[in-house]
């Protein structure tokens, strides 16, 4: 089957009547920032139309220009940035002569931004119901409050959000990160808005609860008319839901059209290689990065094309079985559950079970992949491996030794055999540190000269330049901290890393260098890894065996293609069920 036939299948048909008047009409934009060394250019040409009832995704590599183009639908481009454009209208009024009191009014109203980072974007020290009636009590679109917390609480309800009266009255530091980036699209749409930008809205979201926001946003396109502009790497949610594709880099649209047609048949060798990239269970075993089409004429009768790549190099440890080898890692019968309004004390039946008889092994050398949905305990079951949080039941054991339930003094000899790789590495980053110092904090006791040394061998080893030693994370890119996240991770020379989301944050681009990262140097170092990802396509592509979470208990356990393929449980089936098509599951 052609790569084209298959996909074809994946992508909804485009709406079928779309208003004539556009939400959105924008040609030749440019956005320029003038800063001390002179002009910079950062998005140039670009036409963008938006009409109600019709969804247009932007994609590309990070740098590309994708968000600053949607961040200037609303006057957030940020400050000495100069928007230029032959045409810019918004709602058919000139957006140009627009002033700030007229965006103030159009944003939430006219349009709602969802935002990536739910982290980040939500009020620490307000409640989410309050988060999310905000817009409803600015703009006065509804009077009194029981008015504003029915229309707050119905919100959280079409996001998925169960027990919204409970959900209301927390802060954002007390949900899981799901349940925050869903808060955050209420936060978006509870003033009804005639246009959503969803800037990486499934990001930090496992497939079922990715499959319900992108039902949510697909009614309101379908339904009730409402204009969409995603912005995504995931390039599967792309072909559900867009009805037209952008593709940019380096600030320009390399190629544009219906996503059937831009993502089945792409023109453009950018689009192509980020197809190719994506990762998915044929893709096992091989460098993502170097993924590249080519004519297959093995059908004479269509036009066949195939994704070629190049194979990692061995594996120093054959497959893990789980069951053969050194067992590095042996987690056995754990149970965690926590006080429901915090507090200490004996167990109550009302509290709130994260982990309940969790058992599994991690031999040397052997990949295991952690998947669930949001607040299925990959999290919890994490930091208890990490030794951060103490288990109220079973036991771990760390290379034979007993690792869980000992004084931290006690452990520390096997501290450094046992590392970190989070997915916001910038918060686990002293923001005082240089990248240099940042390493040197795993490298134990060394002179000055060899731990120079080590640190260019290290920066090296994980594709950077040993340059930049001396530069603060905070200027890298995403891709640059991950990789100096991973650089921190293998100066201890650990037997285990737990890898905890850490590419989720990364357009396709990035993500495939560091995945083919993380899998040669685990090929040349045989370390093993604890891989938690909601990525079920990048954990296939990854994993030897798999962990499947429910509710703190495993449901299931075995080999990835087992498990993926042949699945035994109930709930591993729906699952994978919610998991859009691979755009290469045919090649």
């Amino acid at each position: 089957m052609s790569f084209t036939s298959t996909l074809e299948a994946t992508i909804a048909a485009p709406s079928a009547t779309l208003a004539s008047v556009p939400l959105i009409d924008i040609e030749g934009l440019g956005i320029h920032f003038d800063g001390p060394h002179g002009r910079t250019t950062v998005v140039e040409g670009v036409d963008l139309r938006i009409r109600p009832g019709e969804c247009v995704a932007l994609v590309g590599e990070s740098g590309s220009g994708k968000s600053v183009t949607a961040r200037c639908l609303l006057d957030l481009v940020g400050p000495g940035a100069r928007v230029s454009a032959t045409r810019f209208l918004v709602d058919d009024a000139d957006a140009l002569r627009f002033d700030a009191a007229t965006w103030r009014r159009l944003r939430g109203t006219f349009a709602g931004l969802v935002m990536q980072d739910a982290l980040v974007s939500l009020d620490p020290l307000r409640t989410i119901g309050q988060e999310v009636g905000e817009v409803i009590s600015h703009h006065h679109l509804l009077r009194g409050r029981d008015a504003i917390a029915r229309r707050t609480r119905e919100t959280l309800a079409r996001v998925g959000i169960s027990d919204p009266d409970e959900r209301m009255a927390q802060y954002a530091h007390q949900l899981s990160g799901g349940l925050r980036q869903r808060a955050l699209i209420a936060a978006a749409i509870a003033g009804e808005p005639r246009l959503i930008i969803a800037d990486e809205p499934t990001t930090a979201l496992d497939a079922s609860i990715q499959k319900q926001v992108i039902e949510v946003l697909g009614r309101r396109v379908r339904d009730d008319g409402v204009g969409l502009l995603l912005i995504s790497h995931d390039l599967s949610v792309v072909a559900e839901i867009a009805d037209r594709v952008l593709v940019m880099r380096a600030g320009r649209v390399v190629e544009a059209g219906p996503a059937r047609e831009v993502l089945s048949q792409p023109r453009h060798a950018y689009t192509r290689q980020l197809i190719a990239a994506v990762p998915s269970a044929s893709s096992k075993g091989s460098r993502l990065a170097s993924a590249r089409f080519e004519s297959a004429p093995a059908d004479p009768d269509r036009n066949a094309t195939r994704v070629v790549r190049e194979p990692l190099p061995p594996r120093r440890h054959a497959r893990g079985t789980g069951t053969s080898g050194e067992r590095v890692l042996e987690v056995d019968g754990i149970g965690k559950r926590f006080r429901r309004g915090g507090g200490i004390g004996p167990a109550r039946d009302g509290d709130f079970v994260a982990l309940h008889d969790v058992s599994f092994s991690i031999a040397a050398g052997e990949v295991l992949g952690l998947v669930g949905e949001s607040g299925s305990g990959k999290s919890t079951c994490a930091k208890i491996v990490l030794g951060l949080l103490e288990p109220d039941a079973g036991n771990v054991r760390l290379r034979g030794q007993a690792w869980s339930h000992r004084p931290e003094k006690a452990r520390r000899s096997l501290r450094a055999s046992l590392q970190y790789i989070p997915q916001d590495p910038l918060s686990s980053f002293d923001p005082r540190y240089t990248v240099r110092e940042v390493i040197a904090e795993n490298l134990g006791a060394l002179s000055t000269a060899q731990a120079t040394h080590r640190i260019h061998a290290l920066l090296e080893q994980v594709g950077l330049d040993g340059g930049l030693g001396e530069r603060r994370p905070r200027t890298l890119s995403g891709g640059q901290r991950q990789r100096v996240a991973i650089a921190r991770a293998l100066a201890a020379e650990p037997t285990l890393i737990v890898c905890d989301e850490p590419v989720s944050a990364l357009d396709i681009s990035i993500q495939a260098q560091v995945v083919d990262l993380i899998g040669e140097l685990q090929s040349r170092l045989g370390t093993a890894l604890l891989f938690i990802s909601h990525d079920i396509n990048l954990v296939h592509h990854i994993a030897d065996r798999v962990l499947v979470l429910n509710e703190g208990r495993v449901v299931e356990q075995g080999s990835v293609d087992d498990v993926f393929l042949r699945p035994a449980h109930a709930y591993t089936r729906a699952l994978l069920a919610a998991v859009p098509p691979p755009l290469t599951a045919a090649i």
